[in-house]
């Protein structure tokens, strides 16, 4: 398993992402039962602007957004709720992830959430995409969400999707 970083804003530097990344990596491919393999997940940390372009480019949307993903195939689920096809080889390489600093520093603000946990999360979130996960239809969101939270529980992460109150 490898993840290759590519750091284009040097904030990132903060919270030593090729760090996180690896754990995230990591963790996800154990959960899932693949930690056998030899995928290859490509990461970009860039910033707002940068993620703007690339959401406007691939989705239409000309506006910063916190992670996007692009799977090197499809391999979501047929029946919504069920698990997606898992990867095989011999290509190994899953996709691309990118990253945006601005927006990831403010969520983890406005949810009072550490921003190294809050990056874990999407970073967690991203490369599920990668494999195939989706939160469009209701029951693919609810499997998504509930491996995230697992996944960062077995890290020792609080549930993303509680908002910290007081």
């Amino acid at each position: 398993m490898s993840v290759d970083v590519l750091i284009e804003d040097r904030r990132w530097a903060q919270v030593d992402l090729e760090s996180l990344a690896i754990r995230a990596a990591e963790a996800v491919f154990t959960k899932l039962g693949l930690s056998d393999g030899a995928w290859e997940v490509s990461l970009l940390a860039c910033n707002d602007t940068r993620i703007a372009d690339l959401n406007a480019d691939f989705r239409g949307k000309p506006s910063p957004t916190n992670v996007l993903s692009w799977p090197s195939e499809e391999r979501g689920a047929q029946v919504d709720g069920g698990a997606p096809d898992a990867p095989e080889g011999p290509d190994p390489e899953l996709g691309d992830v990118a990253i945006a600093f601005e927006t990831c520093e403010r969520e983890a603000a406005d949810l009072g959430k550490d921003m190294p946990d809050h990056v874990m999360h999407l970073l967690v979130h991203g490369i599920l995409h990668l494999l195939g996960y989706d939160h469009i239809r209701d029951q693919d969101a609810t499997l998504m969400e509930t491996l995230e939270t697992q996944i960062l529980a077995d890290m020792g992460i609080a549930d993303p999707y509680i908002r910290e109150t007081g």
